[in-house]
């Protein structure tokens, strides 16, 4: 068990960068500490909206796309000194012509890294809307008051923890130490509504430590279950939980 003080942890732990003992004491620690539980709370929101300030790198294919499309224009070569007019002639037309394509070409490709960059910045505030509003309700179940913490033993000496929240109706899961899921595997969560399981989630399978917020409501569930299941999840388990924690009355 770490030593370091829990009330230091706080920031580290929001943004995912403690060790599986340091994460365990300061989950353990939230519990009693509703000081704690606020400053979490806070640093949470704060990260989701920093989401909000992500930036936008063009496709590595986009030079060369516009790169082959001007290739195609041949250009012109340098007037002479006396050309300062501009000839109604066949040489001339073709001349314009081909201005008139380069520049086509070039308001084109501008014209889709602007929609490009659009669709990019679209997507990337609704996935920083959908961290925000995730991490806000992390925040309001760690600083319920009755937030109660769960915590057992799984696979390969890793730990479990989840917070529960009868006010909230909902459930946040902590994993520290978890060992990687076997190719085309993921660990899927469960409610256990009194020995039926109930889908809630999946956890990242190359995240040995993370923090996710359950899927779905609390309701009248007895505990929760942790089971190894194909890619994209299962409608109902597929193999014996690897992990069960209860939610005494």
């Amino acid at each position: 068990m770490s030593t370091t003080d829990p009330h230091m942890l706080t920031g580290a732990y929001v943004l995912d960068a403690l060790d599986p003992d340091e994460r365990a004491t300061l989950t353990e620690h939230l519990s009693t500490c509703p000081d704690c539980r606020q400053e979490v709370a806070e640093f949470a929101a704060t990260a989701g909206r920093l989401g909000l300030a992500a930036a936008v790198t063009p496709p590595p294919e986009l030079k060369q796309s516009v790169l082959s499309q001007i290739a195609e224009v041949r250009q012109e070569p340098p007037r002479t000194a006396h050309e300062t007019h501009v000839v109604a002639s066949p040489r001339n037309a073709v001349w314009l012509r081909r201005m008139v394509l380069a520049a086509c070409l070039v308001a084109a490709a501008l014209g889709g890294v602007a929609t490009w960059q659009h669709q990019e910045a679209e997507q990337a505030r609704q996935q920083a809307n959908q961290a925000r509003t995730s991490a806000d309700q992390v925040a309001a179940i760690l600083a319920a008051g009755d937030a109660k913490t769960h915590t057992a033993t799984l696979p390969g000496g890793a730990r479990g923890v989840v917070v529960t929240s009868a006010s909230q109706n909902r459930a946040v899961f902590t994993a520290s130490g978890l060992d990687t899921p076997p190719e085309g595997k993921v660990y899927e969560l469960w409610f256990n509504d009194n020995g039926t399981m109930r889908p809630a989630g999946l956890l990242d399978r190359d995240q040995s430590n993370q923090i996710t917020l359950m899927d779905g409501a609390i309701d009248k569930a007895t505990g929760m279950g942790i089971t190894v299941e194909p890619s994209g999840g299962s409608k109902t388990p597929t193999l014996p939980p690897v992990g069960l924690i209860e939610f005494p009355a």
